[in-house]
């Protein structure tokens, strides 16, 4: 089935993923999903139960017995979405460092890929979806019509990363920021499954030195042109 009124958006960390492609849905009128939260509601669970996180057959089970609601956000305090785990509600604690530091590693396994692109292909299937993630043109939603991959030199990212972590009122080191996103990358492009790649008819946005605006027009143009 052709997902004609669904967008991927595809892309490293920090890439702008998630702020273009919440402005792109809003324009548009379609639903948002930053599939990146539910690998963290994932990865929160574990840590909670206090599941040893190298241990990928019970970190998967708990990823496939977990029900995970994400709904529009009640609060305005930068959240993209009010985030259920279990019937309870966990957004914030989604951003916590510990999660942060172990979401890499829990994405990584088999069963627990399978158990969120399933739920992500049933929410995906509603149509009129922008869903944004690093395998959602390629694994997800591979029959999606429009198909995005934003690009950003390293430095760019850590920048952006570094801007929005001061924002927050907490300390940060560029030189750190900038080792971990390419530490990150490495994972995220040589993972044997689903790996960070565009999907071959994905369209190619560099975002450097481009406002979140002008990446959200020449998405619209794009679209528009077909």
């Amino acid at each position: 089935m052709e997902l004609n009124n669904a967008i991927t958006i595809d892309g490293p960390v920090a890439s702008g993923k998630t702020t273009v492609g919440k402005q792109l849905a809003e324009k548009l009128g379609y639903q948002f999903l930053d599939t990146g939260i539910m690998y963290r509601a994932v990865t929160l669970a574990a840590l909670e139960d206090g599941i040893d996180l190298q241990n990928e057959n019970a970190v998967s089970e708990k990823a496939e017995q977990i029900r995970i609601e994400i709904l529009p956000p009640t609060k305005s305090d930068g959240r993209q979405n009010d985030v259920y785990i279990n019937g309870m509600e966990v957004t914030t604690k989604l951003w916590e460092d510990n999660v942060r530091d172990a979401v890499s590693l829990v994405s990584s396994y088999k069963r627990v890929r399978q158990a969120m692109t399933e739920m992500q292909r049933q929410i995906g299937s509603q149509g009129k979806i922008v869903m944004v993630g690093r395998d959602i043109g390629t694994v997800v939603l591979p029959d999606a019509r429009y198909k995005f991959f934003l690009i950003a030199s390293v430095e760019e990212r850590a920048r952006r990363r570094f801007e929005e972590i001061k924002a927050s009122g907490k300390k940060a080191d560029l030189t750190e920021i900038k080792y971990a996103l390419e530490e990150r990358d490495q994972k995220d492009s040589s993972r044997k499954l689903a790996p960070l790649v565009a999907a071959q008819d994905a369209k190619i946005i560099d975002t450097n030195g481009k406002t979140v605006q002008e990446v959200v027009t020449e998405m619209l143009y794009l679209i528009q042109e077909e």
